[in-house]
């Protein structure tokens, strides 16, 4: 009697399910950093300084950190399965940027509503004493509802992440998993791109400036991801009927899990490498853009030029989707000759894209190589780390090239200011390089969770970490914002800052991370956890 094949056995079908989880992920990725790319014009259109743009994205993870939402999260995964999750997370994520698009409209501008956080939400009992409230006296009414806002979203973004996850786990468990994991995870990081080279496209599409134009294309985005997780409800309902089983569900996280889990040294040292990474590039990654204009020199173009047009970002953005796909597809070529022509086409297109970025003088449209090169070598780094190991020498790495990087921007990047060409050609090495060092974080942080833990609590640990992380994700933008208002006392002009304080923080932690990642060499090799050894034993 043959057994009787089922979606998940056919590839076009367990593929197109995980192509709409990566959409779905992609979208989420660009309204992350939406505001990002335009933070100037935030302060020239809403009176938005550092302090309190970097308050507003701080908030994205406020509730998951002290209102332990991403626990919530995580039981409410476990009780109610994928597909319902997933549904639930892009419409929590679509509310919460339906507010945030409402906060920066004009219509919000002279509104009952604004009088109303104007003067209110001051002051917030307990968490002002503590020092973490998420708004703060005189912050402007406006960044106020867009902090509410992106806590909503935030809330449903973490949600969706950990179901995503589950959901590739489902679909690909036995299968093609960890290149269905690394896929996803180089569509999503293609989101900032996207978002870099997009956001400042629509808010300046005309010749008017309109901040809530980036917000309103960054919501459409999200009304797609909120349909490509209905589509894969269905798919994922028919694939159930079809075994005959009810929906796979991680074990419940249990406090009972903590003390177990919060014994083990290792544990702790990949959760505080954890933070200290994320926390040393995602937050950066908010104020990249006006960092790089403070620094680099831009020459105005002229409104008729072809680099200042219109047709001239899509052309762009389509290089760089050919960037990321042959530099993606040269690492599962078998034939040399389509192998390296992959890599020549990749580097062809990736120097263009370049030229681009240089020529239409514009930090944002540089800084949106940033996730490309970490696409082409992401699997690389994860098939080593599976076949050679030495994963916590990566993580070592990883922090050199950390605070390489952050120098290089503090101290170098302004050496070159007034010079077009050198300090462009700095910022692109610098920034291609600060991407390639994200790129071990999943290569080799992640894969070693399960070395450190029992196989039955490795949902709790998971759990631990994100929770860790999405502490110094609430932080660190906070902190920048603060550091960056206090050396920059008197200053108007946004793109006249003075980064080095704030890139000097970034950097030492990166340096906190070099010394956690000599420390766990050392308890690795005293307590045989096999973080240096190959996760696929021949």
């Amino acid at each position: 009697m043959t057994q009787q094949k089922t979606l998940r056995d056919s590839a076009a079908m367990r593929w197109t399910a995980l192509l709409l989880l990566a959409l779905a992920m992609f979208c989420a990725y660009i309204f992350m950093d939406i505001l990002s790319p335009i933070k100037d014009l935030m302060l020239e259109t809403r009176g938005w300084d550092s302090t309190a743009f970097g308050t507003m994205q701080g908030a994205e993870t406020f509730l998951n950190v002290f209102v332990f939402f991403l626990i919530f999260a995580g039981i409410i995964l476990d009780k109610m399965g994928v597909r319902f999750t997933a549904v639930l997370s892009g419409a929590v994520m679509l509310v919460g940027a339906l507010i945030k698009w409402y906060a920066v409209a004009e219509s919000f501008a002279g509104s009952g509503l604004e009088t109303w956080f104007t003067n209110n939400l001051n002051y917030i009992p307990g968490f002002d004493e503590l020092g973490v409230s998420p708004f703060y006296q005189g912050m402007p009414a406006s960044a106020k509802v867009a902090a509410i806002g992106f806590m909503i979203f935030g809330c449903g973004a973490e949600m969706a992440g950990i179901t995503v996850s589950r959901g590739i786990v489902k679909w690909f468990k036995g299968r093609e998993m960890a290149l269905a994991m690394g896929s996803e995870m180089a569509l999503a990081r293609l989101g900032v791109a996207t978002c870099m080279i997009f956001s400042p496209f629509f808010a300046k599409l005309g010749g008017v400036i309109s901040v809530s134009r980036s917000v309103a294309f960054g919501v459409v985005l999200l009304c797609i991801a909120l349909m490509m997780f209905v589509v894969y409800f269905f798919m994922d309902k028919k694939l159930d009927a079809q075994t005959g089983e009810a929906e796979e569900k991680d074990d419940p996280f249990k406090v009972s899990d903590i003390g177990q889990i919060l014994t083990s040294s290792g544990f702790w040292l990949v959760a505080l490498l954890c933070v200290l990474y994320y926390s040393a590039i995602f937050p950066f990654q908010k104020y990249a853009v006006n960092m790089l204009q403070c620094n680099l020199t831009f020459t105005e173009l002229a409104p008729d030029s072809f680099w200042a047009g219109t047709s001239v970002t899509i052309i762009q953005y389509l290089i760089m989707l050919v960037v990321a796909a042959a530099a993606f597809a040269f690492n599962f070529m078998k034939k040399p000759l389509l192998k390296y022509g992959m890599l020549c086409l990749a580097v062809v297109a990736l120097v263009v894209f370049c030229y681009m970025g240089y020529m239409r003088q514009s930090a944002e449209t540089i800084f949106a190589v940033f996730p490309l090169l970490a696409v082409g070598i992401t699997p690389i780094l994860g098939n080593y780390v599976d076949h050679k190991g030495k994963a916590a020498s990566m993580l070592v790495l990883g922090s050199l090239l950390l605070i390489a990087c952050h120098l290089t921007f503090a101290f170098i990047l302004p050496a070159f200011k007034g010079n077009g060409v050198a300090g462009v050609v700095i910022a692109y090495l610098t920034i291609l390089v600060l991407g390639s060092s994200f790129s071990l974080v999943p290569a080799s942080l992640w894969p070693s969770v399960p070395k450190l833990v029992d196989a039955k609590i490795i949902g709790s640990a998971y759990a631990l970490i994100f929770w860790i992380q999405n502490i110094g994700l609430w932080l660190f933008p906070l902190l920048i914002g603060k550091v960056l208002d206090k050396t920059n006392p008197g200053v108007t002009d946004p793109t006249q800052y003075n980064y080095t304080a704030p890139l000097v923080m970034l950097a030492c932690l990166g340096l906190a991370a070099l010394v956690l990642g000599l420390i766990l060499k050392v308890v690795d090799r005293k307590k045989g956890l096999g973080l240096e050894e190959p996760n696929i034993k021949n």
